[in-house]
C-alpha cells in the first residue's frame, strides 16, 4: 500500500475543528503498512480471544488509505462537534451503570449493562486493553476518532445481537467493516471465520454465512459512530435496532442451534473433542 505523501499528510495537519483542534498532530507518525506483524498478531488472537492488545496492533498493521478523509468527514461536521461537545469521553458514560438503570427498562442501556456485567466488562477495561499495544496518544482529532471506535465495541455486541463466542466477535468486527472499513477487520472477521470452521471440523453450520450477513449488515445500517451514543441508550433497544436497520443475526443463530444439536459448545468449539483431535486442531 502507497504512502500518503508528506504534501498530503500536511494539508490534513492544517485541518482544525471550530474548537482548534488539529485534525492530525504534525507529531503523530504515519501508520505503516506491515501485513507480517498484522499475520504474527491475528495467530497470538487465535491462541488467546481475549488478547485484546493483539487486535489493536493488527489494526495498526493495516492502515486504510482512506481512514484520515473519514475521520475529516464526521470530526469536521457539526453532527461530530455536537458528539465531541456532549460525548467528550464515552467510557464515563458507558460505566455509570447507577444512571443508565434509570432509564426505561427494554432501553438500549438496560441491555448493555445486562451484557457488561454478565461479561465481566467495564468500558475502562477496553481502555486500559487498548493501551496495553503501546501506541502513542496525541491532542488531535484522530485520536477522539479512534476512541469512539474502540469505545462503542461493546455496544455493538448489544445492537447486534452477537455474542462473545469466537463466531460472534468475527461478526461484529465484519458489521463493523460494513461500516468503518478496514483491513483488519477482515483479516480477523474472515480468517477467524476459517479457523473457527477449522475447530468445529465436519459441522454443518453455515459459518461463513453468518459473518457474510453480518458484513452485509453493517454495511446496511448507518454509520453508529456518529450516532449521539447518550440518546441511544435511553431509547427501547428494538426502537434502535429499527431505526439503525440492525435486523436479528439468523444465520449466527442457526450456527449455535446447529452446534447445539451436534454436541459442540458455541463459546468452546473444542469442548466435544477427544483428546487427540483437539490437539490436532489447535496445532
Amino acid at each position: 500500500m502507497a504512502r500518503m505523501t508528506q504534501t498530503a499528510r500536511d494539508q490534513y495537519t492544517r485541518m482544525f475543528a471550530a474548537d482548534g483542534t488539529v485534525l492530525l498532530h504534525p507529531d503523530r507518525p504515519q501508520a505503516k503498512y506491515r501485513p507480517m506483524r498484522a499475520v504474527q498478531n491475528f495467530r497470538m488472537l487465535m491462541k488467546d480471544k481475549e488478547d485484546t492488545a493483539a487486535v489493536f496492533r493488527i489494526f495498526e498493521s493495516l492502515p486504510s488509505k482512506d481512514f484520515l478523509p473519514r475521520i475529516a468527514r464526521l470530526a469536521l461536521s457539526e453532527t461530530g462537534a455536537e458528539l465531541r461537545r456532549t460525548e467528550p469521553r464515552l467510557p464515563e458514560i458507558l460505566d455509570d451503570h447507577a444512571m443508565l438503570r434509570r432509564t426505561p427498562k427494554g432501553s438500549l442501556a438496560h441491555a448493555y449493562c445486562d451484557f457488561m456485567e454478565a461479561e465481566g466488562l467495564t468500558a475502562a477495561g477496553l481502555v486500559a486493553e487498548a493501551e496495553r499495544s503501546g501506541r502513542p496518544r496525541f491532542p488531535d482529532l484522530v485520536e477522539w476518532y479512534l476512541n469512539r471506535s474502540r469505545d462503542t465495541h461493546d455496544l455493538f455486541h448489544v445492537l447486534t445481537g452477537y455474542g462473545r463466542d469466537a463466531l460472534g466477535e468475527a461478526s461484529v468486527l465484519l458489521f463493523t467493516h460494513g461500516q468503518n472499513p478496514s483491513q483488519g477487520h477482515l483479516l480477523i472477521g474472515y480468517a477467524g471465520a476459517a479457523n473457527i470452521k477449522k475447530m468445529a471440523k465436519g459441522s454443518k453450520a453455515p459459518v461463513f454465512g453468518a459473518v457474510r450477513e453480518a458484513h452485509r449488515i453493517g454495511k446496511g445500517a448507518p454509520p453508529l459512530i456518529a450516532q449521539p451514543v447518550r440518546q441511544l441508550l435511553e431509547r427501547p433497544l428494538e426502537d434502535v435496532r429499527s431505526a439503525l436497520r440492525i435486523p436479528q443475526p439468523v444465520k449466527y443463530r442457526e450456527c449455535h442451534r446447529v452446534w447445539r444439536a451436534e454436541g459442540i459448545d458455541p463459546y468452546n468449539l473444542l469442548a466435544s473433542r477427544e483428546p487427540a483431535e483437539q490437539e490436532l486442531l489447535a496445532a
